[in-house]
């Protein structure tokens, strides 16, 4: 099912008006989860960052032994023709995807150059400036490298994202705060996550455990421009007890401020506010 509305697909080769059916029953991919993605966002005439998630998903094809097939440089190119068809202003969500088409050692291994690509657009509004979350716990974690191909933007991962997040939603909360396989605070169900805790900002270290995102390393470029930095940090739940401000980072939102976790309760605090306002002025002179 679509997220979005007025989609458009390109796949073999050229720009399709609607959602395209690109996959078979029998491509590895549909049977054996083989696929990945990532998800770039245009507004207001912008897309930021849009080589960076174009190169993301390359590696994230080659995390799972899926080869390839179109440069970062070529996909982003293919993105921009698309853009076109949208009027202006319009908020589009894109999703460029690969999927592995058939298997080779056993039939379990992906066949080397054997890919499906495609890329969705999909037009998804912006959420609004004054929009808010709650965070509360979950009993699941993030995985490791050993147990899951966590440094990948892979569609296989998913499936426990979303049972912390109907966990979270059972609770009466927007998203879950997760930990990692110590115990430590990873990110959200859907996002990275910043702290604040008297004028401080702190965000955990990547550790391997989830995605580093480019939002989150942009929030970060910014603020170091500004010559403040972010503590790159183990940090558990009590510190999100004790911290002054808490917000989400993530490719569709951009910056998400959190109000509670748990019984813990948050004010939209300056330096959240601040994060959102250099990330704008950014994307707008970066064009």
């Amino acid at each position: 099912m679509a997220t979005g509305q007025n989609i458009r697909t390109w796949y073999d080769g050229r720009w399709h008006d609607g959602d395209v059916k690109v996959m078979n029953a029998a491509d590895h991919g549909a049977w054996l989860g083989t696929t990945v993605f990532d998800g770039a966002r245009h507004f207001e005439g912008i897309t930021p960052d849009l080589e960076a998630h174009c190169t993301r998903v390359n590696r994230s094809a080659e995390a799972l032994m899926i080869t390839p097939t179109t440069g970062a440089a070529e996909m982003a190119e293919i993105v921009r023709e698309g853009l076109t068809a949208y009027p202006a202003g319009s908020a589009v969500y894109i999703r460029p995807m690969y999927w592995a088409l058939d298997g080779g050692d056993l039939g379990v291994v992906p066949k080397q150059g054997a890919t499906g690509f495609c890329i969705c657009l999909e037009e998804i509004p912006m959420a609004p400036a004054e929009a808010t979350t709650t965070l509360t716990t979950t009993r699941f974690r993030r995985p490791v490298l050993e147990d899951a191909v966590v440094n990948a933007k892979a569609g296989c991962l998913y499936p426990n994202n979303a049972r912390m997040l109907a966990e979270a939603r059972g609770k009466g909360f927007g998203n879950a705060l997760v930990a990692d396989a110590l115990g430590n605070v990873a990110e959200s169900a859907t996002a990275n996550v910043f702290m604040v805790r008297d004028g401080e900002i702190f965000t955990p270290v990547a550790n391997g455990t989830f995605l580093a995102g480019i939002t989150r390393a942009r929030h970060i470029s910014n603020l170091g421009a500004e010559g403040v930095a972010v503590h790159e940090t183990v940090l558990t739940f009590d510190d999100f007890r004790a911290a002054d401000e808490v917000f989400l980072s993530g490719n569709m939102s951009k910056v998400t401020p959190v109000t509670q976790f748990d019984d813990t309760h948050y004010q939209v605090g300056p330096v959240t506010r601040r994060v959102r306002e250099l990330y704008w002025d950014w994307a707008r002179s970066a064009g």
